[in-house]
Parts: C-alpha cells; structure tokens; sequence
C-alpha cells in the first residue's frame, strides 16, 4: 500500500492540493488506500483513482450548460453574469475602497459607484439603494414604513414567490397588518380608496409575475393609485429597469416611477442580468428613511455583489439580453450543425422547434421561438451527470436541448457533452 505522502508527492495532486486545499485531496487519497485495501483496487492506481475522486473546484459549485429553455433557471442560478461582471469579480476579491474614500482618507458611502450607476440608468428615480434580494427589499420598506401600521394591497396580487415562501407571510413577519381589497380577479381603485386611513402606511401593487389571470379581470393602474394620496410601493419582481419591446405587459421600474410610484422594488438576477440582489428606487426621503433602518445593515450586499451589480449596469450587454434577442433563424441553424456532426458520430440526434420561456417570475405566458437538439430521453441523466454536466428537458419522450439560453462559443463543449453521455 502507497504511503499517503508518497502518494502526496505525484505531481497532478501536488497541483491539486494547491487549488483545492491539502484536506480535500488527503480524503480523495484515503478513499482509494480503503478500496486497494478492500482488494477492488490496484495499489499502483491509488494516485489515479484519487484524482478522479476530486471535486472540480473548492467552491462545491459545478459550472453547467441550461440546455433547458429557461433562460432565467433558478435552480441554476438565475442570470448568468456578463463578462464585465466576472471581472468585476475577481477584481474586487481582495481589498478595495467599498466604504473608504481614497483622495480624503475618510470613510465613504458604502456601494456609492453602483447605485450611482443604478440612478444613471433609471433616471425618474431620487435615490437607490440595494440589498441581498428583491423579498428582502420588500421586506426592509415595510419594516422602514409600515411595522404595526397597515399595507392595503389586493387580494390578487397575494402570491407565493417559491419554495412555499408567500407575500404575505413575508410582510406580516415585519409587523405590518395587511388591509386587503377587492377580490382575486376584480380590484378598481374605490376598493383602495375605501381602505385608506389613518393606519396606512403604503399602498402596495405586486407585479404577478409568476402566473396570470385571464377573463374577467381588472386592476388599478399605478397612476390611479398615486392619486390617491398615499405612498405608492409597486413590487416589479423581475428588475427591467426600462421597457422591452419583447416584453410589453412586463412592467418595468422607470416607468412605475413616472406613473407616480413612491418606491419600486426589483430583483438583480432577473432580467436585469446581474448578481442577486434586491433594488430600492424611488422618492429620495424615503429611500433615506429605509436605507437608514437598522434592518439595513443585515440585509446589505457585500462589495462582490456590488462590483458585479455596477458592471452589468455600465457594462456591455448580459447574457439575458443576449438570449432575448437571440435569432431564432440562427439558433436553427446552430441545432442543424450539431445535430450534423453529433449525427455523422452515430448520435441518435436531431435539430427540431422548440419553444423557451424567460422564467425566474417573469413575463409568464410568453413563448419564445427556439431551437433544441432533440436526443433519446435516456441521455438527460448521462448529461447532468457528467464531466460537463448539461441541464435540458424531457418532452414527447426525448430529451431537447434548448439552445435560447446557450451561448454560441458553447456549442463545441455542448457537443463534447452529448459525445460523452452516448459513449456512457
């Protein structure tokens, strides 16, 4: 049996104790001594199968192709970050100026270049502030405005958000009491009108941007409810900052603001394709008032969200944008092509229509037009499963691998995937 620190001593896991650290690796060489002493194991292969027993990062997070034709996955993390914001990244991993100002030697404001970029690019807003996630945005500004006060909000927008996490359980767990109006497919303006009193401390408007109702329906429009006389907060979920002419019924922050909204709030890992983190645009006394509850302080992003936050806001375009606006004409294309050369290797494969969806809670009921590999329904574990795990969908008995959401410069390391799932 191999000494572990001769075994220590094979240069690729001499490497790997450097980018993995010396715990993980001396586990992956422990489990191989244990199976050569079990006798399923050559003593001369511990090296070997101690390699193959290492994760590929320290960080226990696997990089994957979203084959699935949701574009904003969030079992896959949502927006995947541009460029830029993976620069950012690396850039502000060591120390940096988040809160210090460098020409005075002084403390500064904390993120101040990100949400001054955030201002820049929703201009009707007075202030921004930004916290770890869009619940814990609408979570601080009734916690700031509305603890042991009342949110009249309708009865139709009282949604779950995922994972068994409901808005109303949410701003109820703040203090707040909810006054809730109308019914679930019909609520006019009288109905807000009749509740507001003395208690109130905002009118609250939910985007529902994880279903929708058809039929018999109305809902007051965010101008009518300005009107009214009390704060507006219009909850958009899905963070487009300005409207998007593929997603016409998504409502966007700039122009909630004009409409008269005293305060948006938004996700960053939505539409807007940044890291995860919560939005606050509005009126500038009441961003005051809520950024400087002390809730704030423990909902606050760290300065790598940030970093990334300010280089999606002025850096080129996302990979959101980029699969929004994807050709459909080119992504068939690109499906013919793979399924070609997967083809010309004995692949059982296809190049077939397909449709994705934007997903993450937002612009529910729209289709989008794309293109997939169509593979036998038994490759979908092989690709999950391996070296490159792939992530599609299972429809009609086949496995599709959606292309909307794939970058082109991935199509050869998708078809290195589907090489390695056929020959498993």
């Amino acid at each position: 049996m191999p000494r572990t620190d001769a075994v220590l001593r094979d240069p690729r896991l001499a490497e790997a104790v450097h980018r993995l650290g010396p715990d993980t690796v001396k586990s992956a060489v422990r489990q191989a001594q244990d199976q050569a002493r079990e006798g399923t194991l050559l003593p001369e292969d511990v090296a070997d199968t101690a390699l193959a027993l290492l994760p590929p990062s320290a960080g226990g997070l696997r990089p994957v192709i979203n084959a699935t034709g949701v574009l904003l996955h969030t079992n896959l993390g949502r927006a995947s970050l541009s460029q830029a914001a993976r620069r950012a990244v690396r850039e502000a991993a060591g120390p940096t100026d988040v809160e210090l100002d460098l020409r005075t030697g002084v403390r500064a404001r904390r993120g101040r270049t990100a949400l001054a970029a955030l201002r820049a690019r929703v201009p009707s807003a007075g202030a921004a502030h930004v916290v770890n996630n869009g619940a814990a945005a609408l979570v601080l500004v009734a916690t700031a405005l509305a603890a042991g006060r009342e949110i009249v909000i309708s009865r139709g927008e009282m949604v779950e958000i995922g994972d068994g996490f409901r808005l109303p359980d949410l701003l109820v767990s703040t203090g707040a009491r909810l006054r809730e109006v109308g019914t679930t497919n019909r609520t006019c303006v009288a109905d807000y009108a009749d509740a507001l009193g003395p208690q109130t401390g905002f009118v609250l408007k939910v985007h529902p941007s994880n279903f929708r109702i058809s039929g018999f329906t109305r809902a007051a429009a965010t101008a009518e409810l300005a009107a009214l006389g009390a704060p507006v907060v219009v909850d958009i979920g899905s963070g487009l900052l300005a409207p998007h002419p593929l997603l016409p019924e998504e409502p966007d922050a700039e122009s909630q603001l004009r409409s008269g909204a005293a305060l948006v709030t938004a996700s960053g890992d939505k539409l807007l394709g940044g890291p995860q983190c919560g939005l606050l645009l509005g009126h500038d006394d009441l961003v005051r008032t809520v950024s400087r509850h002390p809730l704030a302080r423990a909902l606050r992003v760290d300065k790598l969200t940030l970093a990334a936050l300010q280089a999606t806001l002025t850096g080129p375009g996302t990979p959101t944008a980029d699969a929004l606006a994807a050709d459909p004409v080119r992504l068939r294309h690109r499906a013919e092509r793979l399924a070609a050369a997967l083809g010309a290797d004995g692949v059982d494969a296809w190049a077939v229509a397909s449709d994705a969806t934007v997903g993450g809670g937002g612009a529910p009921g729209v289709t989008l037009p794309s293109a997939a590999l169509s593979l036998p329904e038994a490759y979908a574990t092989a690709l999950r499963t391996g070296r490159i795990p792939v992530v599609g969908r299972l429809e009609g008995g086949r496995c599709l691998l959606d292309l909307r959401a794939v970058p082109a410069e991935d199509d050869e390391r998708l078809a290195e995937a589907v090489r390695a799932a056929a020959g498993r």
